[in-house]
């Protein structure tokens, strides 16, 4: 069983985490969020162990009740030139800084903190134990998904509503066959291999 976390002295918290760090394509996507404890969210936990359909309803809920939230992100061409853990915590820092409160300490799932004008902390597996990350893992989830949506009615032959741009069998035998997208992250070994064998999506 997990620790409970225990949270160090502060005021006001935000939680932040991301999603997209392992995909082929699109953005690294992340989300800051303080909760306000006058308005308490029933059923925060980490987004990848929620239904769809709960994580809609989560989604809607964080951004109706949250003190105040944000969103960050870093486009694949970010990605290419810093790489992805730069990229992620590029990402992290603009959804920090989106915030209209700002909040006396951060609180990051993982195990490394971006460089912040307010105290942080990284937390282990904080999307599961911490519920301010919980949230911002539901937000950066929700809107990551619906942008893999909204490229698969661009690219349809890819697949990607199915499989949100992740490594599938699926998704690299589409990029052998059809190249890569201008979505793609070209640093990513298995888009390169797509390139250098000379073909490349419209």
């Amino acid at each position: 069983m997990m620790e409970p976390f225990v949270y160090p002295a502060a005021r006001l918290f935000a939680g932040v985490d991301e999603v997209g760090r392992g995909p082929l394509v699109g953005a690294v996507v992340t989300a800051a969020v303080i909760l306000d404890p006058a308005r308490p969210i029933v059923g925060l936990a980490d987004s990848k162990k929620l239904s769809e359909k709960r994580r809609l309803a989560l989604y809607d809920e964080i951004v109706e009740k949250a003190l105040s939230w944000s969103l960050g992100r870093a486009e694949p061409v970010e990605i290419d030139q810093l790489n992805i853990l730069h990229a992620t915590m590029l990402a992290m820092q603009r959804a920090v800084a989106g915030l209209h409160i700002a909040p006396d300490m951060v609180l990051i799932d993982g195990n490394r903190c971006p460089k912040l004008p307010m105290r942080s902390l990284a937390v282990v597996k904080g999307d599961s134990r911490v519920a301010e990350i919980s949230a911002a893992s539901i937000l950066a989830k929700v809107t990551r998904d619906r942008e893999m949506t909204e490229l698969d009615a661009v690219f349809p032959d890819y697949g990607f509503a199915q499989h949100k741009g992740y490594p599938t069998a699926f998704h690299l035998e589409k990029l052998a066959v059809l190249g890569a997208t201008e979505h793609h992250r070209r640093s990513f070994a298995p888009v390169r291999r797509a390139l250098e064998s000379g073909s490349s999506a419209k």
